[in-house]
């Protein structure tokens, strides 16, 4: 029996990543594994891998603890100290290591990867009747913030995640049911959809403290429902489908597994079609329109055009009208910049008590522009809480 594996790795598995342990336990290794279980031994491989280096991640990496074995996946040396006795012979010794920021988004892709293999597919949902053939909504949800709590007393409006459920549906059905029957929808969830990244609640990057509603797993079930919702209600209005699930700085691992874990979902589903950029910057033709999305918090406003046009060259000179859309600041922003018009979107959220105290006020909003592949921009629907409080 060779290559075994640790069964408390357990304790951080996914999926039917314990199942993998114990067959491979069973059967002496990864490749026996993979045949007893009739997958393949590359799916396998790379679920374990993941496996590990969430572990190591998590501060449990096996066979790593002393001066002279490497240190676990996922980790840089930060700093070796040894220790000798007064004759000079090595007594001990310690390494301090910290997190390889690249391996550790590295075992996050693997984690999704072996989520989305496991997924059970989506069935094919039957195309409208007619639509216009030259027109394409896109309906923006910016910094929808799931997750967070806010207090009327401090921002002037509650924020759960109740609230946000019922506002997203809301929003999202009367921006899709007002808008024309168009043969294009891209639904754009342009970044910080999700408040907090993971189970703790705090900024991915700086650690600030957030002011949070409910459990993680909570908050990514209500993720994933809303997000069905509405790829389903896009599907069932419009010929074809663009899912944008962009990076925001409060949801830098999450954008990434949500969007690996639709492109599977929906796999069967040929009129969807998920932008895995893996870069933050996206972008969709239609026609002679060029539609760009940037969550905002990687580059200024006036940056976004030369910096599309650059990265996406051909689509620019195939274009005549051409929009970046983005968000980050939560209010509304609309400016022509060298060649291309960036429209800042606002959120649906309400403040919490950092924005609060800060005394940032925005209008809630949220928007579905409709464009012609060859004139651009020729209609808006816009929704605010209030609208769907009175309704």
């Amino acid at each position: 029996m060779t290559d075994l594996l640790d069964p408390k790795l357990k304790q951080w598995a996914q999926g039917r990543q314990a199942e993998f342990i114990d067959a491979v336990n069973l059967h002496g290794g990864v490749r026996a594994a993979s045949k007893a279980l009739g997958l393949s031994l590359d799916m396998v491989g790379r679920s374990i891998r993941g496996l590990k280096k969430r572990a190591a991640l998590a501060g449990y990496s096996p066979g790593t603890d002393n001066m002279n074995s490497p240190i676990p996946d996922g980790f840089l040396v930060k700093r070796r100290s040894a220790r000798f006795d007064r004759d000079g012979n090595a007594a001990g010794g310690w390494v301090i290591s910290e997190p390889d920021k690249d391996l550790r988004e590295e075992a996050m892709r693997a984690a999704a990867d072996a989520m989305s293999a496991e997924i059970p597919r989506v069935d094919p949902i039957e195309r409208p009747l007619t639509t216009a053939v030259q027109l394409c909504n896109l309906i923006t949800l910016t910094d929808f913030h799931l997750g967070a709590m806010a207090w009327r007393m401090e921002g002037g409006a509650d924020w759960d995640l109740r609230i946000a459920e019922r506002t997203f549906l809301g929003a999202f059905e009367q921006m899709i049911l007002g808008a024309p029957m168009a043969r294009v929808c891209v639904v754009n969830i342009q970044g910080d959809f999700l408040h907090a990244d993971g189970l703790m609640p705090v900024t991915p990057t700086s650690h600030h403290v957030l002011d949070a509603d409910g459990r993680f797993s909570k908050v990514v079930a209500i993720c994933i429902k809303l997000i069905r919702r509405a790829v389903d209600l896009a599907l069932m209005r419009h010929d074809e489908v663009h899912l944008v699930i962009a990076e925001g700085n409060h949801d830098l691992a999450s954008s990434l597994w949500l969007r690996h874990m639709f492109k599977a979902l929906y796999e069967n589903e040929t009129r969807l079609q998920v932008n895995d950029s893996e870069l933050p910057y996206y972008a969709f033709q239609h026609g002679k329109t060029m539609l760009a999305f940037h969550h905002g918090h990687m580059k200024k406003n006036d940056q976004l055009p030369g910096l599309f046009a650059a990265q996406f060259p051909v689509m620019w000179g195939l274009t005549k009208r051409r929009y970046c859309h983005t968000g980050h600041r939560h209010h509304v922003e609309e400016k022509e910049h060298a060649g291309m018009t960036v429209i800042q979107h606002p959120t649906l959220a309400a403040r919490d008590a950092y924005a609060a105290r800060g005394g940032w006020f925005a209008e809630r909003a949220a928007a579905c522009i409709t464009y012609h592949d060859e004139w651009g921009q020729v209609a808006r629907n816009m929704v605010c809480p209030e609208m769907l409080e009175a309704a």
